[in-house]
């Protein structure tokens, strides 16, 4: 269980470049940094990156990262490593909507930390740059997404940072009957990635909270 300590508004929050240097500037006795990318590469109240390494990963995107790290993942980080494999990557990275960690999303910030969020986005640019063409991005965040409005703001970024990638949309199992694209959390390790319309997807959820 992590429960923020305070909004990250208050803290000093090192930027994915900054992140991105110090994790390979030095050592890690925890785990492989050659078989694991982890950015902060240290627990922190917000985490940019975490998966393996490899040429052609499957980038699942959450709402917000708790407790995983390198060996020691979670339920839902073992079942995107799963779904990842069976569908012919050699890899998975996960980021997420907003990086702020939180076990219980409604602890996550009330509001946007616009700084946090822009450091985010960069982390998702490093990843698609590092992936093979056109990187597939796995949307995962299930009906969570409806915890905070500046959620589907985050994820409209997302979308147009991948733009210049050619980045391949995809989802995994059923709709909810929201609209929403499924949670990693109980899907079968068989279950195949579709093409997924982000962009209607937003558009129209967009719409639905403002008739709401």
């Amino acid at each position: 269980m992590h429960i923020p300590q305070s909004n990250t508004q208050s803290l000093s929050i090192l930027s994915f470049e900054e992140s991105r240097l110090e994790a390979a500037g030095r050592d890690r006795p925890d785990y492989d940094r050659d078989a694991w990318l982890y950015i902060p590469d240290h627990y922190e109240e917000y985490r940019y990156i975490l998966g393996t390494r490899g040429q052609r990963p499957l980038i699942c995107l959450g709402v917000n990262p708790s407790t995983a790290a390198p060996g020691a993942l979670d339920n839902t980080l073992k079942s995107v490593e799963r779904i990842a494999h069976h569908n012919g990557f050699d890899s998975f990275v996960m980021l997420n909507v907003y990086a702020q960690r939180a076990t219980r999303p409604n602890d996550m910030d009330r509001t946007c930390n616009e700084c946090l969020h822009g450091e985010n986005l960069q982390a998702f640019r490093y990843v698609l740059a590092q992936s093979a063409s056109p990187p597939c991005v796995w949307a995962a965040w299930g009906a969570v997404i409806e915890k905070r409005p500046y959620l589907f703001h985050c994820v409209w970024d997302m979308i147009e940072t991948g733009r210049s990638f050619g980045a391949r949309w995809v989802k995994a199992g059923a709709l909810s009957k929201a609209g929403h694209p499924h949670h990693p959390l109980y899907l079968r390790s068989d279950t195949p990635v579709e093409d997924f319309d982000i962009e209607s997807y937003v558009v129209n959820q967009q719409k639905r909270f403002t008739s709401l």
